[in-house]
């Protein structure tokens, strides 16, 4: 049962039972306001047999007062063992969310859009607290208490009990079997408001080239409608749910007027007592409101399945596991018939095959989508190959925990990501144990020291939301700050100086020749001149290694690497006319 729970409402172990214990204490919070109902009969049947005495007045006082004594016991217990319990289980699911998108190969975020994930981790987690501290218990309280009241009805009069359940199944068939059409407006409304978060997220992130090109009306344009989308579609949502939901209460209240005359007819034909008429009129008016909030909940529950859905697609998703323990010999990377597609049928490597020998620079160039940038990140196990094997020093990188895996690893992307914090705290990123003289040490390597102790804060200065303080060379050499501060063995550069001016290149390439030495490196770049130093050369095109050997003997070949050479001697005599 808790395994159940536990996928049908991506709960933990321990928040499935919280909820059991949520729905057991709503129960008893129902019972409890059917205990004035039974006083209340006792007390008419006394009036009626001849008045109330003194020791039955005492007694109907100290039951008023056990019944206000219950409901606020299990009006507490439910309380805590809904709402208290709920935020704890809210906290548990966001951090265990992240904690699974953290061992998820990077394959399944080319696939999601980054606002669709913060919905899952917040607006979907948000939703689900709401149901888990209103619709579901106090749902499940209110069918397992009905059923109690109705078992006795059946044994008190079952012909009273008929009329007064009839509407029951009805009412929950009418909502029950509006889940399909609740599942498609909910996932059409979803669809909508990321639609529209998207829209949003992508005019703040694009602004200033929408400004520049005059384009700003025209994109708000588009972001309106897809606003008054979501409003569509919360109405149309809202009407869907409400119809089939305010059918079904209609047909609730109809229960009461049943009774009234199954009860009006058997009472002129002598066959029920007033006393039981009377009895069955008080519990058909105490059953019917609790359960008119559950037609709602239910419906409410329903319409989780789709937020339940993106909860689980991350949930169930493989993560990347392996051993952990690093079992390599040296560091050479071994890429054997490497193949490897993003989606289905779109094959980026095929059949790859070279060697990246410790001690030696590998240079990866080529055509713009060969696969350059997908080879060093399949050397890292970003992704999992789909054919072939990547070994480093004789270690399969697919049977190797992919974090222990990246301490072999130093790698300095084309696209710097950087943090809201100061220049030293994101370049202590690369070694979290470093001390500051050491963090210090691998800036000024990297030519940090050129603009960070101009700032006002000098080293301490925050730089803004991915370093938006900085210009793009300045966040490019905190990237490579990094790399020297973690100084792995292995040594990954996409593009690591591309934005850099010549004069700081120049700097930059002395201080990784330094840094490179007994190392692995593989070194993506589009200029010539970057990897005309390099051991070796891997020219890639059309996720093929095309050409394969030092700068030298490629150039003697007079193939892709010597036509990109000389179309870049070519592009250094073009002027401005």
């Amino acid at each position: 049962m808790l395994k159940n729970l536990q996928k049908r409402y991506a709960l933990s172990e321990q928040g499935a039972k919280d909820l059991i214990k949520g729905c057991l204490a709503c129960l008893l919070q129902n019972l409890s306001f059917m205990l004035p109902v039974g006083l209340l009969y006792s007390f008419v049947s006394d009036m009626m047999g001849g008045g109330v005495t003194g020791g039955r007045t005492v007694f109907y006082i100290a039951g008023c007062a056990v019944c206000v004594g219950l409901i606020l016991l299990t009006t507490y217990l439910q309380y805590n063992a809904t709402y208290f319990a709920t935020y704890v289980e809210s906290g548990v699911r966001r951090i265990t969310l992240a904690e699974r998108l953290r061992q998820i190969p990077l394959s399944f975020f080319g696939k999601k859009d980054l606002s669709d994930l913060t919905s899952t981790i917040m607006a979907d987690c948000t939703f689900l607290e709401q149901s888990f501290s209103h619709f579901i218990p106090e749902l499940a309280g209110s069918v397992l208490s009905t059923t109690l009241v109705a078992v006795s009805l059946l044994f008190w009069d079952w012909r009273m009990a008929l009329a007064a359940l009839w509407v029951l199944p009805v009412s929950f068939g009418i909502v029950g079997f509006s889940a399909r059409v609740q599942e498609r407006l909910s996932q059409k409304a979803m669809d909508a408001k990321l639609a529209c978060a998207d829209g949003i997220q992508e005019c703040l992130e694009t602004l200033r080239d929408l400004k520049a090109d005059n384009a700003e009306q025209s994109y708000l344009r588009g972001l309106e409608t897809k606003i008054r989308a979501v409003e569509r579609r919360s109405i149309v949502n809202e009407f869907g749910l409400a119809a089939f939901v305010v059918t079904a209460s209609l047909i609730l209240k109809l229960g009461i007027a049943t009774v009234a005359l199954a009860g009006s007819v058997l009472l002129v034909r002598g066959s029920l007592d007033v006393l039981t008429f009377f009895l069955f009129l008080l519990v058909a008016s105490r059953l019917y409101d609790p359960l008119q909030g559950a037609l709602q909940n239910l419906a409410a529950i329903i319409s989780t399945r789709t937020n339940i859905a993106r909860m689980n697609e991350i949930l169930d998703h493989p993560i990347q596991q392996g051993d952990s323990r690093l079992t390599n010999e040296g560091c050479d990377i071994v890429f054997d018939h490497v193949g490897f597609s993003y989606n289905d049928g779109e094959a980026v490597l095929r059949d790859v095959s070279f060697t990246a020998k410790q001690g030696e620079v590998t240079a990866l160039v080529g055509p713009s989508g060969g696969g350059k940038t997908t080879v060093s990140r399949l050397a890292a196990r970003f992704w999992d190959c789909t054919r072939g094997q990547i070994t480093v020093g004789g270690m399969d990188v697919s049977k190797t925990d992919p974090e222990v895996l990246l301490s072999l690893f130093s790698i300095v992307f084309q696209d710097v990501t950087l943090f809201d914090n100061t220049i030293l705290e994101n370049i202590r990123i690369g070694n979290k144990n470093a001390t500051d003289e050491e963090v210090l040490a691998a800036a000024r390597l990297a030519n940090c020291d050129v603009f960070a102790e101009q700032l006002p804060d000098g080293w301490n200065t925050n730089i803004g939301e991915n370093g938006c303080a900085l210009s793009g060379g300045e966040r490019q050499r905190i990237s490579i700050a990094r790399a020297f501060l973690k100084n792995a063995p292995i040594l990954l550069l996409d593009e690591a100086t591309a934005s850099l001016d010549v004069e700081n290149e120049t700097l930059i390439q002395s201080a990784l020749s330094r840094l490179i030495a007994d190392k692995t490196v593989l070194v993506i770049a589009h200029r010539m001149r970057t990897v005309a130093g390099a051991d070796k050369i891997v020219v890639l095109d059309g996720g093929r290694v095309a050409e394969e050997g030092a700068p030298d003997e490629l150039l003697l070949r007079n193939g892709i690497y010597a036509h990109m050479v000389e179309l870049q001697n070519e592009s250094r005599n073009w002027t401005l006319k």
